[in-house]
């Protein structure tokens, strides 16, 4: 079992097995603020912080017997001492994370992460309900916001969903472009219909782009950057002289909307065909607006 879901069992063991979803989210995020590795990683959502990755992780454990579900509620069914199976900080960590915050109900645990960390109530939808209007302000003010039109870039190689997205979200992005040639992916949430999901579920209009992707049997034989120096040689000969339409849809995209990105697999950026065709973009004419790599 994966040690992540072993630190949602374990949590659940120390408040006798039942938890509202709520409070198992809230306290969560409260244990990952204090991890010094991160399991799991968290978005500003409809209330508050919430990970993608947690909901997925309990679904699959009920669908494994090990949880059991109720419209509020999330129960751990087996016997097995999870807590013991922690890490000692982990344990520590879990067992002082129950003295501070386990007699808060989940308004209260709302309220607190709220005030704690406004940016994760930026996309609330019931912010006025639960903080006075001086801390409403501060949440308001968390909030990323920018009229400079930029194109942005993105991998999501090495990083959990929630990071992305966060990403995303700072940087104030409105659209994100995919420009896979096939969008799929095994790791969880980047696959096209889940990332399209996930992105209009926290405000981000969600695009693809496959003309503008290069085929997967031409990215079988890259060991060293020379190679891949040499397929964007043949892509920009090729791919970015025949998809000038998409570059101009794009344009459009930024022209409408200020801030978009280009998204593909890769962390590194020099391994990526997204820079050259970010550059193909920023180069049309009369187009004036800078490139980041985030």
């Amino acid at each position: 079992m994966f040690y992540r879901r072993k630190l949602v069992l374990a949590l659940l063991q120390l408040f006798e097995g039942n938890l509202e979803r709520t409070r198992l989210h809230k306290l969560l995020f409260l244990v990952s603020q204090q991890q010094v590795k991160k399991e799991y990683d968290f978005i500003p959502y409809k209330f508050g912080c919430f990970s993608f990755s947690v909901q997925a992780d309990m679904e699959t454990m009920v669908r494994k017997g090990i949880m059991a579900e109720e419209e509020t509620a999330i129960m751990k069914v087996d016997r097995v001492d999870y807590i013991k199976q922690l890490r000692d900080a982990d344990q520590k960590l879990l067992l002082n994370i129950k003295a501070l915050y386990g007699k808060m109900g989940h308004k209260s645990l709302t309220k607190h992460t709220y005030i704690n960390f406004p940016y994760y109530a930026i996309n609330s939808e019931i912010l006025t309900d639960i903080l006075p209007v001086e801390d409403v302000s501060r949440v308001h003010e968390a909030r990323p916001a920018s009229d400079a039109t930029i194109l942005f870039t993105i991998g999501y190689e090495g990083i959990s969903l929630e990071e992305y997205l966060n990403r995303l979200i700072r940087h104030d992005v409105k659209v994100l472009v995919d420009v896979r040639k096939n969008p799929l992916s095994q790791k969880f949430g980047f696959s096209k219909a889940q990332l399209r999901k996930y992105c209009e579920n926290v405000g981000i209009h969600y695009v693809h782009f496959p003309e503008v992707g290069i085929d997967s049997s031409q990215r079988q034989e890259l060991n060293s950057q020379a190679d891949y120096d040499k397929l964007f040689s043949i892509y920009k000969s090729k791919n970015l002289s025949s998809t000038v339409s998409v570059q101009e849809n794009i344009v459009d995209l930024l022209s409408k909307y200020k801030r978009v990105a280009l998204t593909c697999f890769e962390a590194n950026i020099c391994q990526c065909h997204r820079m050259h065709l970010a550059e193909a973009v920023a180069g049309r004419p009369k187009s004036s607006f800078p490139i980041n790599h985030i």
